[in-house]
C-alpha cells in the first residue's frame, strides 16, 4: 500500500496524509547529545520473544516517539532502558543497553532509576501533600534531616520545570490526590524531574487525559527535551507526530523503521510503515 504524497502546512513542513489536523508543535533540536545506545538488545518473556534484536540511539536534545499496535514490544523496550524489565521473572534480556556509555547491567538499579525515570499511563501521586510528593524523591536522594526550608527551592524548581507551580503554589500542602488527572499526571513528571534525570521515559502520558491537558503536556515535553533526553510511547500517531524528532516503529519485537519524524510519517522506507501510519492497521 502507498501513502498519497504529503501535503503541506502552514509552516512548510510536510504534513503526511491523514494528518491534515495535526500542525509540528516542534522545530529543529538546537542540539543534539547521545545519552543511551541500545545495542542488539532482545526481550523475552518464558518462550515469547517481545523485542528482537533492537538497535537505537536516545539522544538529549530530541523527543524519541515509539509508536506500534499494542503487543508489539514497545512498552518492554521501554521498561528495559531502567532495568524495570527485569523484575517480571519470566523475563529474559540480552544485548546492551548504554547510559553515558556504561552499561546499565553495571549500574545499580535503584541509582540507575533516579538517572533514567518513568512516568506512568495513569497519574499516581503518592498519598500526601503536592510538596511532600516532590520532597520525598530529594530526602530519598539525600539527608532524610533535611527540612522544609532547605527543600523549598529545589521543590518550586521541579514543579516549576513541570509547569504546574504557578497552579499549585498556594496549595503545596493540599493532598495531592485533589489535583486534576493532567496536574497530577505533571506532578508525576515533576517528581521525575527532582532526581535530575538524564532520560525520561514517558508511557503513553496522555491517554487517561483530556485534550486540553494533553496539549500542556505535550508542549511541556517539547520543552524539557534540551534538559533531558525524552523516550515517549504513544498509540497517538498525531501526537507522535506533533511532538517528536525521531520516530521508532515497532512490530511483532522487531523495530522496522527509524527515522526522523516528518520522514516517517510523510515518506516511510518501510511497507509495514506505510501501512501503519496511513491507518490499514493498528
Amino acid at each position: 500500500m502507498v501513502v498519497p504524497a504529503p501535503s503541506h502546512n502552514g509552516n512548510g513542513a510536510a504534513t503526511p496524509s491523514g494528518f491534515s489536523g495535526a500542525r509540528r508543535s516542534i522545530g529543529s533540536p538546537q542540539f543534539s547529545i547521545r545519552r543511551m545506545e541500545v545495542d542488539q538488545l532482545s526481550v523475552s518473556y518464558a518462550a515469547r520473544e517481545a523485542v528482537k534484536s533492537v538497535s537505537l540511539p536516545i539522544r538529549q536534545g530530541e523527543v524519541l516517539a515509539m509508536i506500534g499496535p499494542s503487543g508489539c514490544g514497545k512498552t518492554t523496550l521501554l521498561r528495559s532502558l531502567n532495568r524495570l524489565t527485569e523484575l517480571t521473572r519470566t523475563a529474559r534480556v540480552s544485548g546492551r543497553i548504554l547510559l553515558d556509555d556504561v552499561d546499565i547491567g553495571l549500574i545499580e538499579p535503584t541509582l540507575l532509576r533516579r538517572r533514567v525515570t518513568m512516568v506512568f499511563q495513569q497519574p499516581n501521586p503518592f498519598p500526601m501533600s503536592v510538596f511532600d510528593n516532590i520532597a520525598y524523591v530529594l530526602r530519598e536522594q539525600g539527608s532524610r534531616r533535611q527540612r522544609r526550608k532547605t527543600l523549598e527551592p529545589q521543590v518550586h524548581s521541579a514543579l516549576d520545570r513541570a509547569g504546574l507551580f504557578e497552579e499549585v503554589k498556594d496549595n503545596l500542602d493540599h493532598p495531592a490526590l485533589r489535583l486534576s488527572g493532567g496536574q497530577q499526571q505533571r506532578l508525576c513528571i515533576a517528581r521525575a524531574l527532582a532526581a535530575e534525570p538524564e532520560v525520561l521515559l514517558l508511557d503513553e502520558p496522555c491517554s487517561a487525559l483530556d485534550p486540553q491537558s494533553t496539549q500542556v503536556i505535550e508542549d511541556l515535553i517539547v520543552n524539557l527535551r534540551d534538559d533531558v533526553a525524552v523516550v515517549i510511547v504513544t498509540h497517538n500517531l498525531q501526537q507522535a507526530y506533533r511532538i517528536a524528532d525521531h520516530v521508532a516503529f515497532m512490530y511483532l519485537g522487531d523495530l522496522v523503521e527509524y527515522g526522523a519524524a516528518t520522514t516517517v510519517f510523510g515518506s516511510p522506507r518501510e511497507k509495514r510503515t506505510q501501512e501503519y501510519v496511513s491507518g490499514a492497521f493498528g
